[in-house]
């Protein structure tokens, strides 16, 4: 079992709910947030209202949620603007990923180092990396060798690292395409393993789901879509909480609200032994439409009724179907 430091328990306390789910919000969206905002032909400066939308957010949500995760680039204002009681977590990753070259290879943000990030109030920093592992091993034993680096940096700093796994595949374009479906379980459940050895340091992982709920039998629109039998969905879950002995917690994905929701009942129906959630766009991302057509004060109204609505019915279901991190560690000195 992974031993915590105290000052680490402490601050992972401070993240979660006293019994140890994490029910936590994201916004560290830099890039995909100013494309929302374009995309509904927001008039104003769009740089400017990533910030405003960002503190909006964090003002009226982070009273539900045990903590916020921001970026500290937009975010600086949004983290000062949270809960008191709310923990942060703040993004090491620049946003995006290098298309120059083949191999989705990540940067950090220039001016950023975790020392830096703890003293602008992170809790706990987290990092972004798309991963294929069946691509080269040249490309992926660079990722293993920025992760472990990252990992390194946290640990001396004595910080907890959140480590968010994106999968793709470098031969198919779409991550969304029923192909890629069929390869998902394999692509998500086999990197959860590789980041969960102790030479990367990570102490909580943010996952995919490992199947795309779209194509899974009850939950696809008609027959021709079903990719996995209910069974065989069950399966993968059960497959992918086998594959770590670390917390691990599940990001939305861009997905509604409602099926995100129902993912994570789907998830506890296979005995999955997640922790959480960061859940982000299913949370807020109806509030952007608001904000670039109606104003500042339509999209608080949104925030405080459709937005507290998402945010409480996602704390419902955690309460019934997370488990407590303090499951997965043990405390004494590293």
């Amino acid at each position: 079992m992974k031993q915590l430091t105290q000052r680490k328990k402490q601050l992972m306390t401070q993240l979660s709910t006293s019994n140890g789910i994490i029910a936590a919000l994201a916004i560290d969206q830099r890039g995909a947030l100013r494309k929302m905002l374009q995309k509904e032909q927001f008039s104003g400066d769009v740089e400017e209202a990533v910030v405003t939308f960002k503190k909006l957010v964090s003002e009226e949500l982070t009273p539900y949620a045990t903590a916020i995760l921001l970026d500290p680039e937009y975010g600086l204002p949004a983290a000062r603007a949270k809960d008191a009681d709310a923990g942060l977590l703040l993004a090491y990753e620049q946003t995006g990923y290098d298309a120059t070259e083949p191999g989705r290879f990540p940067d950090l943000i220039e001016n950023m180092s975790v020392r830096r990030l703890k003293e602008a109030g992170a809790d706990a920093v987290k990092f972004l990396l798309y991963y294929d592992v069946d691509e080269p091993a040249a490309i992926n034993d660079r990722k293993h060798a920025f992760v472990e680096r990252i990992g390194s940096e946290c640990l001396a700093e004595d910080i907890p690292f959140y480590l968010e796994l994106v999968s793709y595949d470098a031969e198919l374009a779409d991550t969304g395409s029923k192909a890629y479906a069929a390869i998902k379980p394999h692509k998500v459940n086999d990197m959860m393993a590789e980041f969960s050895k102790e030479k990367y340091h990570v102490d909580v992982l943010k996952m995919e789901a490992p199947v795309n709920m779209n194509y899974v039998q009850g939950f696809a629109e008609n027959a021709a879509d079903v990719v996995y039998t209910r069974e065989e969905a069950l399966a993968h879950f059960q497959e992918q909480s086998a594959k770590t002995n670390l917390p691990f917690i599940f990001l939305s994905a861009g997905v509604s609200a409602d099926l995100f929701r129902k993912t994570l009942e789907f998830a506890h129906e296979a005995g999955s032994t997640f922790n959480g959630v960061l859940c982000g766009r299913a949370t807020w991302k109806g509030g952007v439409p608001v904000f670039a057509h109606e104003g500042e004060e339509a999209a608080r109204a949104w925030l405080r009724t459709q937005g507290r609505q998402n945010i409480e019915e996602l704390n419902e279901v955690l309460s019934r179907t997370a488990r407590s991190w303090h499951d997965k560690f043990s405390t004494g000195e590293e």
